[in-house]
């Protein structure tokens, strides 16, 4: 790689790239890129199938080492009963059905009236919602997505929660569109071990 150095001009800032790749790099890089949208791919189909699910009020996952395609559900006994019933009170079943995750991050987090926070993988907009009660009106609760399935979901949850201080985004954790140094706290409830590329997720 050829770094063509800093220019703050506008005579770099035209079609001509700050820096290049050599062939066989530009090959290792797009060969990556590869990879991590089949990723995305598959992540998507996935859940995908599992918001469905949840809006057809089933269970969105079978249970750890079980099929979704088998006659009956496993009751998984790390990823159920995370939430306790007090706190979920008034948030649709579909929300709870959708979670995936294999924690309960708000219950952990130190979330405060008037933060804004965001929900990186949110899914059916569980932590979303349940956030979005805790920061109350005078704060914001994110949800971030990248599965169309997954937000339609969220958004119709969001909807029948009542929750005015909530806003499901798509995009991918890797990339939040959202400027920086707007959010006070982050959450993520098991998504980040399904990026191709943790680190940036990190940063």
């Amino acid at each position: 790689m050829t770094d063509t150095g800093s220019c703050c001009g506008p005579e770099c800032c035209g079609d001509e790239p700050v820096t290049t790749l050599t062939r066989g790099r530009t090959e290792e890089v797009a060969t990556s890129l590869g990879a991590q949208e089949t990723l995305r791919d598959e992540v998507r189909a996935k859940y995908g199938a599992a918001a469905k699910r949840a809006a057809s009020g089933q269970n969105a996952t079978c249970g750890c080492g079980t099929s979704c395609s088998s006659k009956s559900a496993e009751w998984d006994p790390i990823t159920s009963n995370l939430y306790e019933a007090a706190e979920t009170e008034g948030i649709p079943a579909e929300a709870l059905l959708a979670s995936l995750g294999c924690g309960n991050p708000t219950a952990l987090a130190a979330l405060a009236p008037g933060e804004t926070v965001l929900d990186l993988g949110s899914g059916g907009g569980i932590d979303v919602l349940l956030s979005a009660h805790r920061v109350g009106p005078t704060g914001k609760a994110y949800g971030l997505d990248m599965t169309d399935e997954m937000l339609a979901l969220a958004r119709e949850n969001q909807r029948r929660a009542g929750a005015t201080n909530v806003e499901f985004l798509r995009g991918e954790i890797e990339n939040i569109p959202l400027p920086a140094e707007t959010v006070d706290v982050i959450i993520s409830n098991c998504v980040i071990n399904l990026s191709a590329d943790k680190a940036r997720v990190i940063r």
